[in-house]
């Protein structure tokens, strides 16, 4: 992870979303013309010339009291405190603004470098508007047009004179892992119990968090990855251009991560929804955990745990290989079994078997429990090998793949699960002519 860090402070729709795309390079930051779309902070990597840092995106801060400000303005005010260089972005063609006076009176008890970026600057008549901006009393200021990329390189330029050295690179063991699950489950709350801070707005307002936030910290020794992502809505729902974007960012974030978190909610049950939304999960072959949360809520009885249990085995046959844990995010409890779920998951999904005696194995297999005729021929496996990991895949070499009925391809997994774990980690079996 890097220790140099930027933040990008304005007030709501000056285009800090849109200059935080520019200079990572991709459209990472949700951008919109609705006011206050940003929430939460967003960190991303991004390097200019030979200099590499952590960017953060934040919240629009203002003096109305819209909804979200207190926490929004919380939130900008960490990014202020953790950064070491403030970009504040204005924009060049409404003036100075009462808003623009409260942020530049936070900045400057911050007594960090800034950087003022005087934004919408897309056409000459607009470059006199700059000159206005010395009167803020906090340094040049800079003309720069967002959607255009003008000025980018310059507020680079300037950032790196400012930045620090030392820098500390991500340790490649970590272990990543994303929260997912419909709307208002919880899962931000899980979030700041996870990492013991309160890093993510949390509200019982449906759809708050609309992106993906990553935190790394370290526990017993292991450090962790973990990303907070927008509440996942049925994909014939996802009408508005914030939820697609958010979807998206969702997508990213499971694509990223080693282990996925399915949080459901305990007080309401499992719903279809839930199902659609592990889907995602599937079709990137990511190692899962099941994530019962607000146990608080429900009425304890003897066997409350291994009855609920049953009913998510039930619900997510398709998925029988992921661990299930109960936990309550307001009252942090039951935490630990979160962390051995995703150790345990992790671990299936990284295990490594020798081919030696992965054949041996099979051929065990095959020998208690020979494969029938199926398709007009009988499957016989000549040899196979493991070719990868996250998640484990074999690959088969037999006389016919044709001759492979699903029931068989199942049994071999079974056997396979008994002999070598792969807890909650798909495994993927290909199935290829040796001839081939």
């Amino acid at each position: 992870m890097l220790k140099s860090k930027v933040a990008i402070i304005g007030r709501p729709n000056v285009g800090k979303s849109t200059i935080f795309n520019r200079i990572i390079g991709e459209r990472y930051s949700i951008v919109s013309d609705e006011k206050g779309v940003t929430r939460d902070r967003i960190y991303a990597k991004a390097n200019w010339l030979t200099k590499e840092f952590s960017i953060i995106d934040t919240g629009g801060i203002e003096l109305e009291d819209a909804p979200f400000q207190k926490q929004i303005r919380m939130q900008a005010e960490i990014a202020i405190e953790e950064a070491d260089v403030i970009i504040f972005v204005v924009d060049g063609r409404v003036g100075i603004t009462d808003d623009d006076k409260l942020i530049t009176s936070i900045l400057r008890k911050s007594q960090k470098h800034i950087i003022l970026a005087v934004n919408k600057i897309d056409d000459t008549k607009f470059k006199e508007n700059v000159y206005e901006y010395y009167a803020l009393g906090i340094g040049d200021p800079i003309a720069v047009s967002a959607v255009h990329g003008i000025g980018i390189g310059d507020i680079l330029d300037k950032t790196i004179e400012y930045l620090g050295e030392e820098e500390v690179k991500e340790d490649d063991s970590m272990i990543k892992f994303c929260l997912i699950g419909r709307p208002n489950v919880g899962k931000s709350s899980l979030y700041n119990a996870l990492i013991d801070k309160d890093r993510v707005i949390v509200s019982n307002i449906e759809g708050t968090t609309r992106d993906a936030i990553d935190t790394f910290f370290t526990r017993n020794d292991k450090t962790y990855r973990i990303i907070d992502t927008a509440g996942l809505k049925k994909r014939g729902r996802i009408y508005e251009a914030v939820d697609k974007y958010a979807a998206l960012r969702a997508l990213m974030a499971i694509e990223k991560s080693d282990v996925v978190l399915l949080v459901i909610d305990a007080n309401v049950g499992i719903i279809e929804q839930d199902k659609n939304v592990i889907s995602y999960a599937l079709e990137n072959h990511k190692a899962i955990v099941i994530v019962v949360n607000k146990w608080d809520l429900i009425t304890k009885t003897e066997k409350a745990m291994s009855d609920y249990k049953k009913k998510v085995q039930e619900e997510f046959k398709f998925i029988d290989y992921a661990p299930i844990v109960f936990v309550s995010a307001l009252n942090k409890s039951r935490l630990d079994t979160i962390f051995d779920a995703i150790d345990l998951s992790y671990n299936g999904a990284t295990t490594r078997i020798k081919t030696s005696v992965l054949n041996e194995v099979v051929s065990d297999i095959v020998r208690f429990t020979p494969p029938l005729e199926f398709n007009g021929g009988v499957l016989k496996i000549s040899y196979c090998n493991q070719v990868s990991i996250k998640p484990p895949t074999i690959v088969f070499f037999v006389n016919n793949p044709n001759y492979l009925h699903f029931s068989y391809k199942r049994h071999l997994e079974n056997r396979l699960r008994e002999s070598f774990g792969f807890e909650g980690s798909p495994l993927n079996m290909v199935f290829r002519c040796k001839n081939d």
